[in-house]
């Protein structure tokens, strides 16, 4: 039924007529982007998107601006955003993410590695990343910039940021670079073309290399360890251990592993051992636990030569009676690899020495193993001998433990090889440049199977 023709209509609801709060709650719901688009609609808009605690979840979201730093400055969140934003607006995709990994790592440490701390560099401003770009005429990832404007890497020391591995007669530990330093090993060489170290270790001239272009076979932003293929005589032929596809996914990834205690902190290092959770045995009151890493240095895809380094923890629960007590006499292997060829070993002690089990005692180890296939797999036994009832021995069961080569991709230059006679380490800046980064040829041995 049509209304009367005198009957007054509603007037149109006006965005002036509408209560302060509601509007506020949706506003809270935008995003930094809408919130500052609203200010230029009108000007209620203008007043309620100026409104200072919309500002603070932003602050907090993308900036980690917390109440006691803001408290600090002593600026409004607003101002706070705008002026943070100003500086860093280019990295908000990437900031929060890194700063907290920063931020947890450096309490990790403090708590754990304090002796670290101290290598630490203080962020670089965006005219030194600036000066980088146009000294190796190639984009630095925003995720990389990012991460150096809130610690420039670390000073060239020992232990390495990065993490440590220790053998019988081998040991690396590697540091992150810091952005200079980098610079000075960007590598143009056949194999290598336009690729930045973001690590290196002292010892051993190791590093982990981020490809910044599409070439020689490689992804962009890709990170990896270089392989040679020991049996060309093309020096451009290498292999690449993949560590990362981007630098935010690796190093993100590997600080997740130090601050969960995945990586143990062994002597105040970090050491770069993965352990399974599932990866344990027990048996009677002696529990056996192992941890693995795979060294790049010390591995060839070709020939095929995979290396890789375990750590054994072998402990007597506390509760154990102390009758219990017992020395380890002898070892026993089962190896096998990919194509399920099978080596045993059988030996005394490990190496090299007889330790002795108490209830709560721990002893750990370290040795090694080579496979010729990406991947294997050893378990075995132990056997001891009761202190208290000499003529009584026993078997503790050495829990399976996997061994796998990280995924690797063959590099296939299209360009011609070099002349042998040429620095094939060289640069298109050599005389300007450190050459710190070369690196040696892998050597090293280790006592296997112990």
């Amino acid at each position: 039924m049509a209304a009367p023709l005198d009957m007054e209509l509603p007037a149109a609801l006006s965005l002036e007529l509408l209560p302060t709060d509601p509007l506020l709650l949706i506003l809270s719901f935008l995003d930094y982007r809408d919130l500052v688009s609203c200010c230029y609609l009108n000007r209620r808009l203008n007043q309620l998107s100026s409104h200072d605690p919309l500002w603070k979840r932003h602050c907090k979201k993308y900036w980690l601006i917390s109440e006691e730093e803001k408290s600090r400055r002593n600026e409004s969140w607003k101002s706070i955003f705008i002026s943070t934003y100003s500086d860093l607006g280019r990295y908000i995709r990437y900031y929060a993410t890194l700063k907290k990994a920063w931020d947890d790592l450096v309490k990790y440490l403090g708590q754990w590695c304090p002796r670290m701390i101290g290598s630490l560099k203080e962020s670089v401003r965006e005219e030194d990343l600036d000066a980088v770009e146009a000294q190796i005429r190639c984009k630095l990832p925003d995720d990389y910039r990012c991460s150096f404007r809130i610690h420039n890497g670390q000073k060239l020391v020992v232990p390495g940021l990065m993490g440590s591995m220790a053998l019988s007669n081998h040991y690396r530990s590697e540091d992150l670079l810091d952005i200079d330093t980098a610079a000075g090993g960007f590598q143009q060489r056949l194999g290598l073309k336009q690729c930045l170290p973001l690590t290196f270790c002292i010892h051993t001239g190791l590093s982990q290399y981020m490809a910044l272009e599409s070439v020689e076979g490689r992804n962009k932003y890709e990170i990896f360890y270089q392989c040679p293929d020991q049996t060309s005589r093309k020096p451009s032929a290498i292999v690449m251990f993949i560590t990362g596809t981007s630098y935010l996914e690796w190093f993100t990834s590997y600080v997740n592993k130090v601050v969960t205690g995945d990586y143990p902190i062994i002597r105040d290092q970090i050491f770069r051992y993965v352990h399974d959770k599932e990866c344990v045995a027990t048996t009677g009151d002696i529990t056996v636990s192992v941890s693995t890493s795979f060294l790049p240095e010390l591995s060839s895809v070709h020939p095929p030569h995979y290396f890789f380094t375990y750590r054994i923890r072998i402990e007597m629960s506390k509760d154990a009676l102390p009758e219990k007590a017992c020395q380890l006499d002898s070892r026993y292997w089962r190896i096998i690899n990919a194509k399920g060829d099978v080596d045993e070993v059988q030996g005394p002690g490990v190496v090299g020495e007889f330790p002795i089990i108490s209830p709560g005692r721990v002893y750990e180890y370290t040795s090694c193993t080579t496979f010729s296939t990406t991947s294997g797999y050893m378990e075995g036994y132990y056997t001891f001998h009761c202190l208290y009832y000499k003529d009584r021995f026993f078997n503790v069961t050495i829990p399976r433990f996997h061994m796998v080569c990280p995924k690797f991709k063959e590099t296939n230059p299209n360009e011609p090889a070099v002349d042998e006679d040429e620095d094939s380490t060289a640069t298109d800046d050599t005389e300007d440049r450190p050459r710190v980064l070369d690196i040696p040829e892998p050597s090293g041995h280790c006592p296997h199977h112990t």
